[in-house]
């Protein structure tokens, strides 16, 4: 964008423009095109030209369009830029759909770390299958991947999947989860590991386990990105062994996924920030060691 004396906006009163209607006159020429995703916008000095403002009240406009989300780099030391939308942002979609694209864009960076609470490494397994597959096309190559899982312990009694009758002494519907968590677990570990010897990445996969059921699941991607979904609780059947399995489960897959991201302003910054403290609080506190059988 040129800064001519053409653009300069002032107040229908004459009076210096507010660090409000700043922001209004950039939102517009955000939503109308004029600035598109990616553009450096003029530098403070510019834009308090142009607008006939202090410096002070274009930075107040700045900080208001990215807690808004639409602006990134506003305290970098460089002009900020019109903020790249993530379409997950915009229209939550089920996990597992929603999850595989993320995963890819995190595996990008060179030193990668995924945390992850939830009830099965199901998910998580399958949707690094694109992350992976571009790692053995050449696209990307990480310099060491560290993933860390929380998972319910096999001691506890779960809050889902659960007999509709309850729990007995010998729960065929426990007896299934667990052995899900633990196939799952093992074939994720190896998928990530086998890279160390393939391509020579430094691979880390650790699991931990909750002395609960969680009732969300939590991705954490580089410590900048959070995607949570809730456990949607549903009552169905499944026939295991010739026995038919009456149970309150949930479809972890087709639960929406919703991202929020470090860059897209002050809230969702603080989701992610707070998330992670989340995490970790669980991680080493009052999670132990768990190995998969």
């Amino acid at each position: 964008m040129v800064v001519t004396q053409e653009n300069v906006v002032v107040s229908d009163s004459g009076r210096r423009l507010s660090p409000q209607q700043v922001a209004d006159a950039l939102r517009e020429r955000i939503r109308s095109g004029e600035l598109k995703a990616g553009d450096r916008l003029p530098t403070q000095a510019e834009l308090a030209d142009e607008f006939g403002v202090e410096r002070g009240a274009v930075r107040m406009a700045l900080r208001a369009l990215q807690e808004d989300g639409l602006l990134s780099n506003v305290s970098k030391g460089s002009p900020p830029r019109i903020a790249t939308t993530s379409p997950n942002r915009e229209a939550p979609q089920p996990t597992m759909a929603g999850l595989a694209p993320r995963l890819a864009v995190a595996f990008s960076a060179p030193q990668v770390r995924v945390d992850a609470a939830c009830l099965t490494a199901e998910t998580l397994m399958l949707a690094l299958g694109e992350p992976v597959r571009m790692i053995h096309e050449g696209r990307i190559r990480p310099e060491s991947i560290d993933v860390r899982l929380l998972l319910p312990s096999r001691e506890i009694n779960l809050a889902f999947p659960i007999s509709v009758d309850g729990r007995s002494d010998d729960d065929p519907v426990h007896r299934r989860w667990l052995e899900q968590r633990n196939a799952q677990g093992h074939v994720l570990r190896h998928n990530l590991q086998s890279l160390r010897s393939s391509h020579g990445i430094d691979v880390r996969v650790t699991f931990r386990a909750l002395p609960f059921t969680p009732p969300v699941k939590l991705y954490l991607l580089n410590q900048s990105e959070a995607l949570i979904a809730y456990y949607m609780i549903t009552r169905r059947e499944e026939t295991v062994e010739s026995e038919v399995l009456d149970m309150f489960d949930v479809l972890g897959s087709d639960s929406l996924l919703f991202s929020f991201e470090e860059g897209a302003g002050q809230r969702d910054a603080a989701f992610v920030q707070e998330s992670q403290k989340w995490f970790d609080a669980l991680w080493e506190t009052i999670s132990t060691d768990l190995t998969l059988s």
